[in-house]
């Protein structure tokens, strides 16, 4: 029976593993090609996965909730036309098992081993088990929120934590039962749990848990305030001939390109610039090594529907005149909305900028979006009476004035270079040129 394995596909840099969150078609169902099987998340995105081949889907390998690595073998399914009257079971060739081996060895955390009496553990919690010297009365006391009451590797990684935190339980201590209930194990994607307070409630409180989008977004920001010592710089810039000339061109732009042009194209242009004159903001760090990237992909911080953020990545964002970033912009924000990003696409940033001015705040002190160094936020713009300088004197005038506050990691970036880059992106949005055509 011709066969072929469906694959954990690669979801973008930095992405090992992701989490099934549903199976689309039952073993058994007809699978047409390029039809979604499968829905996955990761800490970044969530999409769908089609097969590649139609036929008929043999065996789902892994179940709903299950953490998944990269390159696994996750489904079976047979062509259609000689899996018509077969039973629905796996018969890989020797092949396939032989390559699929060391991938399934390394990856297949669900797979339980017994460490001791009845309880089962998979490889990996046993090998972070060994690694923390938990001993096995521990393993026993622990809570599992998988399937069965499986310990997942976010419970004893919320074990651990726990431990840590609180001396007084010895190695071979018992976990208690109200500890047990005052951890929040998150879902199966990379997400530290959180610690619940003895929160008293009053009457009419109502207690809403957070979707899994925001536990990665609290996740990540604890993450970035522990990581990173931040220091944030502001500069107001007189942004009128911005303002004037997307006035002058707006109308003819839908017209033409049968799109709106807006700031965001012209603010991540002059930190493209910026970037380009002060290379060290464009790094990461690792351990004692600083990696200077070469690439300027920026990130633009977008609301989705839910209230959520993503952050969609421009590549190359040095590389492309402003018509084609605002091409960029306008296509990445409305697929942001519509949920279609590929992981590929938030993927990959070495700098982001956030617009803090869209919800009508003057200007705002955000997190850095890790492993990234700095962020930016541009605050709304307002119209301002404002000092202008001329040769016949100084004179008051009406300005649009707008700040940018640039927040970075103290770790690697000082003062001079974090308020000397912001300071030269606030120059080149008031150096920009009126006439300019697009």
């Amino acid at each position: 029976m011709a066969q072929y394995d469906m694959i954990m596909p690669k979801m973008g840099e930095s992405v090992a593993e992701a989490t099934i969150t549903k199976w689309l078609k039952n073993e058994g169902d007809t699978v047409a090609p390029d039809e979604s099987v499968l829905e996955i998340a990761t800490d970044k995105v969530d999409s769908e996965v089609p097969a590649q081949k139609g036929g008929i889907l043999l065996k789902r390998l892994f179940n709903e909730g299950d953490v998944v690595q990269v390159g696994t073998v996750i489904a079976v399914i047979a062509d259609s036309a000689e899996a018509s009257g077969a039973a629905p079971t796996v018969v890989a060739s020797p092949a396939k098992v032989e390559a699929a081996a060391p991938l399934i060895a390394e990856s297949i955390i669900a797979q339980p081993i017994a460490v001791s009496g009845d309880r089962f553990y998979s490889p990996l919690v046993k090998s972070i088990a060994k690694e923390e010297k938990i001993s096995n009365a521990e393993l026993d006391s622990i809570a599992g929120s998988g399937k069965e009451g499986r310990v997942t590797k976010e419970d004893i990684l919320s074990f651990i934590a726990n431990r840590q935190s609180n001396p007084i339980l010895a190695p071979a201590a018992v976990i208690s039962a109200q500890v047990v209930q005052n951890v929040v194990t998150a879902p199966a994607a990379s997400v530290t749990p959180v610690a619940k307070s003895n929160m008293s409630l009053n009457a009419g409180d109502e207690i809403i848990e957070m979707d899994r989008m925001r536990k990665l977004i609290a996740d990540h920001m604890v993450k970035s305030k522990h990581t990173s010592p931040h220091v944030t710089s502001f500069v107001e810039a007189d942004v009128t001939n911005i303002v004037m000339w997307r006035d002058k061109v707006k109308s003819s732009f839908e017209k033409r390109e049968n799109e709106k042009i807006t700031f965001t194209p012209i603010f991540i242009e002059a930190i493209a610039r910026a970037i380009k004159d002060f290379p060290m903001i464009n790094i990461a760090v690792d351990g004692n090594n600083i990696i200077k990237r070469k690439d300027i992909n920026i990130g633009m911080a977008a609301a989705l529907p839910s209230g959520n953020l993503i952050v969609p990545v421009i590549k190359n964002a040095d590389q492309k005149n402003l018509l084609g970033l605002t091409k960029a912009v306008n296509d990445l924000a409305n697929r942001a909305r519509a949920g279609k990003l590929t992981p590929d696409e938030i993927s990959g940033g070495t700098f982001t900028l956030t617009n803090v001015g869209s919800f009508g705040n003057v200007m705002g002190t955000p997190i850095i979006n890790q492993p990234q160094v700095a962020i930016m936020a541009v605050g709304a713009i307002k119209k301002k009476p404002v000092v202008i300088e001329t040769p016949q004197g100084d004179t008051i005038g009406i300005r649009h004035m707008m700040f940018l506050s640039h927040s970075y990691d103290h770790r690697v970036v000082d003062g001079s270079l974090g308020g000397s880059f912001v300071r030269r992106v606030a120059d080149y949005l008031e150096l920009f040129d009126i006439n300019r055509a697009i």
